[in-house]
């Protein structure tokens, strides 16, 4: 190892810049986004890493790591690459626990002492094509990742020349740029080993083997200090790489189909709750709450936000930063529904302008809270269809803490549940559970046409009695109906 890779000026990391890794994660960047990485953190091979007291997913990320040979500022694309000296291995360790602590930045989540080894050997950049560079990742002698280069989003050499638009890269900067799939958790005893090189090129050139240790930590972090580690399903399926992998049950709801969905829109949630009721569902409405757009109807599948009643320790740790309800206004996909649980409190903003404009634009159906809404004129104006209690000025922590998402919750006095279908028009909104969508919207849609030609009947002038309900007589007359 040089000295310049023992103490870098920088170091600079790449969120997302796989094809693999974006496609495990469901989103792909339109252009590489950076964070840094605290020299402190450097380690060389044959070391160790500490998982801290308290915590449970520090998670590896085998990396092609660029040192910088000579400044660069304001280089083109096409030139970009001569800037680079070396190439070698990287591990982009990461503690899953403090990653919404610092969400983006990552200076507690990527900071920690030994998070970043490097190494153990280097790669000369002028002897090997960078777009043909293979990283691979063993942990306790298993293969978890194999990739290379060619399968960047974006290439390496655009790194380099986008970062030198904002500032000089110096003499011994390093540049991570990125772990494809596979990257999971590791806990204390397993062995860690990433390795780069160039197996087209002359010589074959090869970092070696870049071998870490994880062992457990002992000394916990402090409350008085600042915030604790707090980890969810949602953390724990990004960190194992998969929702399965973490032994949880798959979170995301299936969307509707386009027939399913043009069905539903068809249906007055009034039909609907009455087959129902029909089939023994009698608490399916969210009562107490109105659109905020009138004539709205919405359809979708539900993403659940759970509020708890404000206490000023647990807003501290839970309320501020990159919280609960930020994560899933951040997640939520096409077509679906946030149903919000305020325990009926409207006495404060359960959402404001900003999460219903990054709701909009990321597709969502609609929001149902039981709570108040912020910015309640301004929310209207963007056009996403909100219901709920109605306009409150105050912000969230006035009342409420936002707890936890993807659970079952209770909204406006009915039970909600990840996946579960909603329903909402003029007269409310209902919950329909998945397994009976299919039969109770058929049979509405019957209903609907049945209904419609009573009314025909009624408007001609026929009485109601024994039309509605139709008795044997009518009944066989509108069988009979061409």
């Amino acid at each position: 190892m040089t000295d310049p890779i023992d103490r870098p000026g920088k170091i600079i990391a790449i969120h997302l810049s796989y094809a693999s890794r974006a496609d495990q994660r469901g989103r792909r960047p339109a252009h590489p986004s950076y964070f840094f990485k605290v020299a402190s953190s450097v380690a060389a091979s044959g070391g160790t890493v500490e998982r801290p007291a308290g915590t449970e997913l520090l998670a590896f990320e085998g990396e092609i790591a660029l040192v910088i040979g000579t400044p660069a500022r304001h280089v083109r694309i096409e030139d970009a690459w001569s800037h680079v000296a070396s190439v070698t291995a990287a591990n982009d360790l990461g503690l899953y626990d403090l990653r919404a602590n610092d969400k983006g930045s990552n200076v507690r989540s990527k900071g920690g002492d030994g998070y970043t080894p490097l190494g153990p050997e280097l790669i000369d950049a002028r002897t090997i094509d960078p777009t043909d560079i293979r990283v691979r990742t063993w942990v306790n002698g298993e293969i978890r990742q194999d990739d290379s280069s060619a399968g960047l989003i974006f290439p390496l050499a655009q790194f380099v020349a986008d970062l030198s638009q904002h500032f000089t890269l110096e003499t011994g900067d390093v540049i991570l740029t990125g772990t494809p799939a596979g990257s999971s958790v590791i806990v204390p005893g397993d062995v860690v080993e990433v390795e780069v090189d160039a197996p087209n090129a002359p010589g074959a050139p090869t970092s070696g083997r870049l071998v870490t240790t994880v062992t457990q930590g002992s000394v916990p972090f402090e409350e008085a200090l600042g915030s604790l580690p707090a980890v969810d399903d949602t953390q724990r399926a990004e960190a194992w790489g998969s929702a399965e992998a973490a032994g949880l049950p798959e979170v995301t709801p299936t969307g509707l189909s386009p027939e399913l969905r043009a069905k539903l829109e068809a249906a007055p949630t009034a039909g609907l709750s009455a087959q129902l009721r029909k089939r023994g569902h009698h608490s399916c409405f969210i009562d107490g709450v109105a659109a905020n757009i009138a004539g709205t109807k919405i359809v979708g599948i539900a993403r659940t936000l759970r509020f708890i009643p404000a206490r000023e320790d647990l807003f501290k740790s839970h309320g501020g930063g990159y919280n609960a309800q930020k994560r899933l206004f951040d997640a939520i996909g096409e077509g679906e529904i946030i149903v919000i649980e305020a325990r009926g409190d409207a006495t404060t903003g359960t959402l404001g302008d900003i999460l219903a404009l990054r709701a909009k634009t990321l597709g969502a159906a609609g929001i149902v809270t039981d709570g108040g809404v912020r910015d309640f004129d301004e929310v209207a104006r963007i056009g996403l269809p909100v219901f709920s209690q109605g306009a409150h000025p105050s912000v969230l922590g006035r009342k409420h803490v936002p707890w936890d998402f993807d659970v079952t919750i209770a909204c406006g006095g009915a039970a909600v549940q990840p996946g579960d279908v909603i329903v909402g028009d003029g007269d409310g909104v209902i919950v329909i559970p998945p397994s009976l969508v299919e039969e109770v919207v058929e049979a509405t849609l019957t209903q609907e046409d049945e209904d419609a030609w009573i009314a025909a009947q009624v408007e001609a002038g026929n009485p109601v009695d024994g039309l509605f309900p139709m008795n044997a007589e009518w009944r066989a007359r509108y069988e009979a109906r061409v």
